[in-house]
């Protein structure tokens, strides 16, 4: 059993729609995928729509911006294996969406008085292109696919993009997010499975025995970020926490990914754990 549990869509910051997504996971041989779009559900639908023609078990996901408030840290909790309502993710992750939609508009205003040639229809224009919200919601992502339309750049993720959205760029302030914990909670409320996401990108491990104390299930152990000691440490909080280890390549399609799906495969045998773990909806068809 092939499988990448950390996939990126255009429900978010990736250029994939989900049966693209499916159809490139089928084309490598992989068994099984998660989509773990960044504080939605909605690509759940669809994704599991487009797995039936494909052979591909696809597990509910999402990755939810959170924070450790305490330390001054970003922290990333994925949700996996969710009921199909997701209420409580959904409740916690609608206001985060519309402060993240709220914040790049006044970046989209900043960057027009800057002299930069991007305006706001130009860039509902670009996502209502994509799945993300239908249009609705807006991306930093989106702002740069207009200024690589208008050939300031080659590239989401380039140097114009540091320069703007990174250190002492002008559009380089953050929205605030959800308290990690409250994450966890969420999860847990809809029958899911939270994990949390690359701790050796984000330096979030003094936090783990918090997010355990809540219900914490799993930690990512396969990631771009994580090399021989970050695995050493996963390991180590997983047997001293009793929690699973998830893997993925965290692909975003062509948007700046460092790896592409299934390049990091997710650990032999963590379906079976997650279903051990009472998760809601992981399907099966391949135990049949």
């Amino acid at each position: 059993m092939a499988g990448d549990l950390h996939i990126h869509t255009r429900y978010s910051d990736g250029s994939y729609n989900p049966a693209e997504a499916l159809g490139e996971a089928r084309r490598l041989g992989l068994d099984f995928i998660s989509f773990v779009d960044h504080d939605t559900v909605k690509q759940t639908g669809p994704a599991l729509a487009a797995a039936i023609t494909t052979g591909i078990t696809v597990i509910p996901g999402v990755e939810i911006s959170a924070y450790d408030f305490a330390r001054g840290r970003k922290v990333h909790i994925l949700g996996y294996g969710y009921e199909a309502e997701a209420d409580a993710i959904q409740t916690l992750c609608d206001p985060l969406i519309r402060r993240r939609h709220e914040n790049t508009l006044r970046q989209i205003e900043l960057l027009r008085k800057t002299g930069y040639p991007v305006d706001e229809n130009e860039v509902q224009s670009i996502a209502a292109g994509t799945e993300s919200g239908t249009g609705r919601w807006l991306y930093k992502q989106h702002i740069m696919l207009v200024l690589i339309a208008r050939g300031l750049t080659d590239t989401v993720y380039g140097s114009l993009y540091r320069e703007l959205f990174k250190n002492n760029g002008i559009c380089a302030w953050d929205i605030t997010y959800v308290d990690a914990r409250d994450a966890v909670e969420a999860v847990v409320s809809d029958g899911g499975l939270p994990v949390l996401a690359h701790p050796g990108q984000t330096d979030s491990w003094d936090i783990i025995p918090e997010l355990a104390a809540v219900g914490l299930a799993g930690i990512e152990l396969y990631h771009n970020d994580h090399g021989a000691s970050e695995h050493r440490r996963v390991q180590t909080a997983a047997l001293k926490h009793d929690l699973i280890v998830t893997g993925g390549s965290d692909d975003h399609g062509d948007w700046g990914s460092v790896h592409r799906m299934g390049d990091i495969h997710a650990p032999v045998g963590v379906l079976e754990s997650m279903q051990e773990r009472g998760a809601a909806r992981i399907p099966f068809p391949w135990i049949n």
